[in-house]
């Protein structure tokens, strides 16, 4: 059954059928022709792997990022990045980089932090000096912290799966997320400086008080979720909805960015991308009940455990199909075909689940900006107005700091778990 269920899988995949539809088609093959299990277990699981209540948080984390972004906070956020880091060689390309971070802490999407920072900062880039595809990837790179620092919508999906804490997946991601954004913006610096890039002049016209109090009230929306939860004060799903009530308050009655015509397209928008991940959760969830029926993650951890079991070398291992898996693989995807098999060898050599989490997200990200199927990369190309190939080539660097970061994490496993 195992072979009919992969072969389906891939062969779908192959032909471009969405991850989704493929999962559920490769299901109800291989319950067809190779089992006497009956059919009904197919839907039977579908609505099993829905009917969570962390699984709301979901589309509350969407529909909060969705809020504001519509607020207009990623110029506002941009600003506060070019009061801190503007004056340091390559000075728009560290904004980038921090305007992503303090972007991605609310909106929780690397697709959406890299659409709304480079939407203003790769055209001003490109004018003052910088080649089109070097912007795009650094747009591109940083975008990915958006999956990184909490609230992450790829952390919530992972603490479901593997039925572990949402809250303390967000505390562990903290510190990495602040070490890879150092990273990318020590790559900003030794590139600008061997690329003549200089940093931007101070405006005085810009009051730091201003731009401080302007931005302050967006990254309060983070600081609200983490605290809210750590705090015990409330859950995750619960932070999600709190979330969505504040940038509701923010958008409509502080930046005046958002009006009641506005909040059609934000809710429908909101509604298709919850559809899309909430159908992939479901089939997944019948695919992992066949594979977990054949035994398949014993066997996969048996068969590597015969190689070593040493949990330094498995991570070495794991990270090498995590790369390879994201590079093919959108991150959710990827989540719902290796956490539930992988997470049998991980306990078999007794690593950290939230440990292994935040790994495997960070480790996903840099499948955003690398081919063929990096999502940053389309959106990068579409606004720098370079090729894909020559954004790819620039991004070598900064996909050089994120693999560094991630030995680094293999070695020192405590930099992620050392505040849960």
């Amino acid at each position: 059954m195992t072979e009919i269920l992969f072969i389906a899988l891939f062969g779908l995949l192959l032909l471009g059928v969405p991850v989704a539809f493929s999962l559920g088609i490769a299901s109800v093959a291989a319950l067809y022709f190779a089992s006497p299990i009956p059919l009904i277990i197919v839907p039977q699981k579908l609505f099993n792997g829905l009917n969570s209540f962390p699984f709301l948080a979901i589309p509350l984390f969407l529909l909060a990022g969705n809020i504001m972004a519509a607020a207009q906070i990623s110029e506002r956020l941009v600003k506060l990045a070019g009061l801190a880091l503007g004056r340091y060689p390559g000075g728009l390309a560290q904004m980038s980089t921090g305007a992503s971070a303090f972007f991605g802490a609310i909106s929780g999407s690397a697709p959406a932090t890299t659409s709304a920072i480079g939407s203003i900062l790769i055209p001003s880039m490109v004018n003052r000096g910088y080649a089109p595809a070097f912007a795009g990837a650094v747009v591109a790179s940083s975008g990915a912290l958006g999956l990184i620092i909490p609230p992450s919508l790829t952390m919530v999906i992972y603490g479901t799966i593997a039925d572990v804490s949402i809250g303390d997946l967000f505390i562990a991601g903290i510190l990495p997320g602040i070490v890879i954004a150092l990273a990318l913006g020590v790559v900003n610096y030794l590139l600008a400086k061997r690329q003549g890039l200089a940093g931007e002049p101070v405006n005085p016209d810009v009051k730091a008080s201003k731009v401080i109090a302007e931005s302050s009230l967006a990254l309060i929306m983070p600081a609200i979720i983490l605290g809210g939860i750590y705090g015990g004060i409330f859950t995750p799903t619960e932070s999600a909805a709190v979330a969505c009530l504040y940038g509701l308050i923010v958008g409509m009655f502080v930046y005046r960015s958002i009006t009641i015509k506005s909040l059609g397209p934000i809710f429908i928008n909101t509604a298709i991308s919850s559809a899309i991940v909430m159908y992939l959760m479901g089939t997944a969830n019948a695919f992992s009940y066949i594979i977990t029926a054949e035994q398949l993650p014993q066997a996969v951890a048996a068969s590597i455990l015969d190689i070593s079991s040493n949990p330094t070398l498995i991570m070495a291992m794991i990270l090498v199909l995590l790369l390879i898996a994201g590079t093919f693989l959108d991150n959710v995807a990827a989540l719902v075909l290796l956490v539930p098999t992988l997470g049998t060898l991980i306990t078999a050599v007794g690593i950290d689940p939230i440990y292994f989490g935040v790994f495997t997200v960070i480790a996903l990200a840099v499948g955003n900006f690398t081919p063929p199927v990096g999502l940053n990369l389309f959106i990068a190309a579409r606004l720098s107005g370079s090729r894909m190939e020559d954004i790819s080539k620039s991004a070598l660097p900064y996909i050089g700091a994120y693999l560094i970061v991630l030995i680094l994490l293999i070695l020192f496993p405590t930099v992620i778990t050392l505040f849960v």
